[in-house]
């Protein structure tokens, strides 16, 4: 069985504005985590919320998972009022968060199971659709290992696998390859892309510049609890320049930015200094934006 042949129930009819968020607050007690934040995000589309560690991110991913409860403001999923009590719309949300919460002991079967269990899933569908997804994720031969004995890799895959178990329409991802290895890191990204491709409307949370810039169709710049723009990757390095001149001086590397490449040439062949040419990253576009780096 091949990625491309399974999970066919993922694909959803093409309709508009699955997530609404508007003015979304939460404040825990004179702390503002997330400031009155307004944006839409389509059905199937694949969209990153990019900012550094307290910018907001998790707070927002709490509050779509109504684990958190808005201070203010409103979630809206197909045009309905998102609350604790809809559980028909709760059931089309599924979460990924950055800490591996499963139980050490338990083999890859029983954590499916149990998750089955909670949703009040039949046994017999439970098997089928852990068949499914252990064959699209590649963990098959690994399910009679403990928790404990996977790699972080596979736990995360397997984490994945437990949340695609009740057939969401939406992932939440709060920063997925947390920890990850480079090898690791590429083989979520592959399976979070055919996810993707099959319909599944994913919301990524990174501060990782390549994960957002190679996954997100969009992606919004978040920092101290605001949005400060939503646009494609390539258009916001665009807006800014696709070419980066980098001078190293005493007090740090300024960087410059230039729309055409025979521009950033010349400029760099007019510094006698350390410097180099390369292209422009969404971290640049973050730093101009905000002053500061995503790690």
């Amino acid at each position: 069985m091949t990625p491309d042949t399974t999970l066919s129930s993922l694909q959803k009819s093409p309709e508009a504005d699955m997530i609404e968020l508007h003015n979304l607050t939460k404040q825990f007690e004179h702390f503002t985590a997330v400031d009155s934040i307004s944006l839409q995000i389509e059905t199937g589309e694949f969209f990153g919320l990019l900012g550094p560690n307290g910018a907001g991110k998790t707070t927002t991913i709490g509050m779509l998972s109504t684990l958190l409860l808005p201070t203010s403001g409103e979630i809206r999923i197909d045009g309905e009022l998102l609350t604790r009590k809809r559980q028909d719309l709760k059931r089309k949300v599924s979460v990924i968060t950055q800490e591996y919460s499963m139980r050490q002991d338990m083999d890859m079967d029983e954590i499916m199971e149990y998750q089955g269990r909670l949703y009040f899933m039949p046994v017999k569908q439970i098997r089928a659709r852990t068949e499914e997804l252990f064959a699209f994720a590649g963990l098959t031969e690994h399910r009679r290992k403990t928790i404990r004995k996977l790699s972080g890799g596979m736990k995360r895959k397997l984490m994945v696998c437990r949340a695609l178990l009740t057939e969401p329409e939406i992932l939440l991802l709060d920063e997925p390859t947390a920890g990850m290895d480079a090898i690791s890191r590429r083989q979520m990204w592959s399976l979070l892309r055919q996810l993707n491709e099959k319909g599944l409307t994913i919301l990524l949370t990174t501060h990782y510049i390549e994960e957002a810039q190679s996954l997100c169709k969009r992606v919004a710049l978040m920092n101290g609890g605001r949005l400060n723009e939503i646009d494609t990757p390539a258009h916001l390095i665009e807006n800014l320049g696709a070419y980066a001149v980098d001078e190293l001086l005493d007090d740090g590397i300024h960087s410059r930015y230039f729309h055409e490449r025979s521009k950033a040439i010349a400029c760099l062949s007019g510094l006698t200094g350390q410097c180099t040419l390369r292209d422009t990253t969404l971290e640049d576009v973050f730093v101009e934006q905000v002053g500061k780096r995503l790690s």
